[in-house]
């Protein structure tokens, strides 16, 4: 099956195509005496620049696991497909065929995650195999502050296509009725396109929909973990602790250094260093990379876990 393929084709072309905004610009000639010089045949090729490899680790709860987006794809893989037609409305004459399972969340009435593999979404239904490819490149490179782009163009691009992506995802999250998989999707994007600063409308949203979750999924460990370093990064690290301390128990790996972070903000550098030093026993392959923030938490006045992060172990968080 090659839905992974068709699905990041798809979404590095809309990403690509976002970035290539080029303007020439205006030159007014003036006539000499020069020979007659023959223009190029043929087209001119612009090189796209490449997406960056993630700087974030992109499975939050454990950092040797695969993403829930690639364990996804190789579910849907190895489940059988039952192929489906579908009638343009418009011209009944007109058939196309669907033979490869894709990522299909329920809409609205679900309050737990839930998703299936088939080849169309039917009613009441969402394929979000292109959104989950997408927003894992964002969740890559934004999912904490600050975003770590190293090439502008390619910033401006995937900003452009998150726009697009929270406004289709709002639509439906903005019902009462929403599922538990629409308004998780919405309230990541929200909070990656605050970090990517494109509007403090994020802000109040990505509150709005991590609050419905908290109430639809009070112990979810991974809304406790996105909704704790949400207000964290936003300002309300007092608030971010419970939340915060709910996802480290949970088993949410990243939450121990987002806990360690918060600290840091409150100038709370033993509680800082006590939680490093719980994840190093916790998640003893990372003892060198909590070595090293706690040597210059105390040595340097680091303030913040994720500057500088992937220059301590080769590697991305």
């Amino acid at each position: 099956m090659k839905v992974k393929t068709l699905a990041i084709t798809v979404t590095t072309a809309a990403i690509l195509s976002a970035c290539s905004n080029i303007q020439t610009a205006k030159h007014t000639a003036t006539t000499v005496s020069t020979p007659t010089v023959t223009a190029p045949v043929g087209p001119i090729t612009f090189k796209e620049p490449e997406l960056p490899q993630p700087f974030y680790v992109l499975n939050a709860v454990n950092y040797d696991k695969p993403s829930d987006f690639e364990i996804n794809l190789q579910k849907a893989a190895a489940q059988p497909v039952t192929k489906m037609i579908a009638t343009n409305p418009k011209d009944p004459s007109q058939t196309q065929t669907f033979d490869e399972n894709h990522l299909i969340i329920p809409a609205i009435d679900n309050t737990k995650n839930t998703i299936k593999f088939s080849p169309l979404a039917g009613q009441n239904e969402l394929d979000v195999t292109a959104i989950d490819d997408f927003l894992q490149l964002v969740e890559g490179q934004a999912r904490h502050y600050p975003p770590k782009f190293t090439n502008k163009m390619v910033r401006r691009g995937f900003e452009s296509k998150l726009k697009q992506t929270t406004q289709f995802l709002d639509g439906y999250a903005s019902k009462d009725n929403a599922s538990y998989d629409v308004l998780f999707r919405a309230f990541k994007a929200s909070i990656m396109a605050r970090n990517l600063d494109l509007g403090s409308q994020y802000t109040t949203q990505s509150l709005k929909y991590g609050q419905r979750l908290l109430k639809m999924a009070p112990n979810d460990p991974l809304v406790n973990f996105w909704f704790g370093f949400n207000l964290s990064e936003g300002g309300g690290q007092r608030e971010a602790i419970p939340y915060l301390d709910k996802a480290v128990k949970a088993g949410v790996q990243e939450a121990y250094l987002s806990a360690a972070n918060n600290y840091l903000y409150l100038e709370q550098n033993r509680n800082a260093i006590t939680t490093l030093r719980n994840y190093k026993v916790k998640y003893p392959q990372e003892a060198q990379v909590a070595d090293q923030l706690i040597k210059e938490i105390q040595t340097q006045g680091r303030t913040n876990v994720w500057e500088n992060l992937n220059n301590m172990k080769k590697g991305s968080y």
